[in-house]
């Protein structure tokens, strides 16, 4: 469907036969129609953005990586996406314009309405990744000194503007949020009514600066369409819409699941030496960790050379003992990390939580431990390896949880992402504690094994 779309669309330029293309866009969804400008040369690019009404051109907008807008920008004149800029809402039109370079996007702030400028600004102070950075100052609120008919009116006022209307902010005199109220509780509710005596009091909110992985966790935890965010005097600023928590959702889940494989994300419009320089910057780091803690368990294995030689079969359970400890650690880890993320695990509680993930590596450890001990004694016919591959096994594993567990508890303790020090430096580590096990295992049973 959009690729045939696409042909359609250059058919048509090729042809000149801008009304046909106009009428092809005219019901097509603003993310296809990003899409096909993305892989149109720029002067069609510009062709094309022209033909749109202002309402999609700014959905349109929404929608483009930097490097188009700027290519529009140089072709359309920044007049044009002023204009376009004005229709957006402000939470969109800022985050846009965050990423432009700071010539343009001064530039397109100084060609901006007044008023819209302003708002943009305004948001443009908060850091990107608070509440501040992502609300919109679009939104519904009356005073709680008001009748339920007379809030009506003004909703029918302040509504066209607004982001949503499904929840109506409560303000004293001072813009203090005070209650919310329904848009259905607010249409049923007697119109002689005040709203303080039906506004609900007990509002949950988020302050400018809340991280906004916190306020993701509010918006799920609590089902909201929306939560008002609110300045430290407790004056209501703007809201932020489960739309918008919906992108952070993403961004954030993305950014823990590169940093899992202890590397960044790197945008896909990037240029090749930027993109070479922030993948080594990322990577190399924690290579080198591993690379540092290969070593060393190189330097354990040189220390088996005597019991290598005289049992060669402890050379065949190293890679299972390594693989499995390794394993457990990671599993242990990516739950972890995952609990501290969405609020189910409480880093203030890590002695329970290591326990608990310290008895399961027990028991898993005990069951694997058992069965690699009779698979060493039936393959080699020797008991004592058989103990030794075991407990090893065994040990290793319970380490391997709780290290997988503690070490992520540990970095939220002091302050660092527990999701950069998940897997290279964990598996690294248990690799190297898991030769040690082994290694003194075999070193004080050597006398049994031969």
């Amino acid at each position: 469907m959009y690729k045939h779309l696409l042909e359609q669309v250059r058919g048509c330029l090729e042809k000149g036969n801008l009304q046909a293309i106009a009428q092809t866009l005219k019901d097509q969804h603003s993310a296809d129609i990003a899409d096909i400008l993305a892989h149109l040369e720029a002067r069609e690019q510009a062709i094309l953005f022209s033909l749109l009404d202002g309402e999609t051109a700014a959905l349109v907008l929404n929608q483009l990586d930097t490097d188009t807008v700027s290519s529009l920008m140089s072709t359309l004149g920044a007049e044009r996406i002023a204009g376009i800029l004005d229709n957006m809402s402000s939470d969109d039109a800022a985050d846009l314009l965050a990423e432009l370079p700071v010539a343009e996007k001064d530039q397109l702030l100084e060609l901006m309405e007044t008023t819209e400028a302003e708002d943009v600004q305004e948001l443009l102070e908060y850091r990107e990744d608070t509440a501040g950075g992502i609300m919109t100052t679009e939104y519904v609120a009356i005073r709680q000194d008001i009748t339920a008919s007379k809030a009506i009116e003004v909703l029918r006022e302040t509504a066209p503007d607004a982001e949503t209307v499904y929840y109506v902010y409560v303000v004293n005199i001072a813009n203090q949020l005070v209650g919310v109220i329904s848009l259905r509780e607010l249409i049923i509710a007697d119109p002689n009514t005040l709203i303080e005596r039906i506004m609900h009091r007990k509002v949950i909110s988020v302050s400018v600066d809340t991280d906004q992985e916190e306020v993701a966790r509010v918006v799920s935890r609590y089902d909201f369409l929306a939560v008002p965010v609110v300045d430290h005097h407790q004056e209501l600023v703007g809201i932020i819409t489960v739309d918008d928590v919906i992108d952070v959702i993403h961004e954030e889940a993305s950014e823990d699941i590169y940093r899992l494989a202890g590397t960044a994300e790197v945008e896909e419009e990037d240029f090749l030496v930027r993109r070479l320089w922030s993948s080594l910057r990322s990577r190399l780091p924690w290579l080198l960790v591993t690379l540092a803690e290969g070593l060393l368990a190189g330097r354990i294995l040189g220390g088996l050379e005597r019991e290598l030689s005289a049992m060669v079969a402890l050379a065949f359970f190293i890679p299972l003992l390594t693989g499995m400890g390794g394993n457990v650690g990671t599993q242990s880890s990516t739950l972890t990390v995952r609990g501290l993320a969405t609020g189910q695990i409480d880093g203030k509680r890590m002695a329970v939580t290591v326990f608990r993930e310290s008895m399961v590596g027990l028991v898993v450890g005990t069951i694997c431990g058992a069965i690699v001990a009779v698979v060493a004694l039936a393959w080699q016919r020797n008991v004592m390896l058989g103990v030794v591959v075991g407990v090893a096994m065994l040990a290793n594993m319970t380490t391997a949880a709780t290290m997988g567990t503690l070490v992520p508890l540990l970095f939220k303790r002091v302050g660092v992402d527990p999701a950069v020090a998940s897997a290279p430096f964990i598996t690294a580590s248990i690799d190297v504690t898991g030769l040690l096990i082994y290694a003194t295992l075999a070193t004080t049973l050597i006398g049994y094994l031969a």
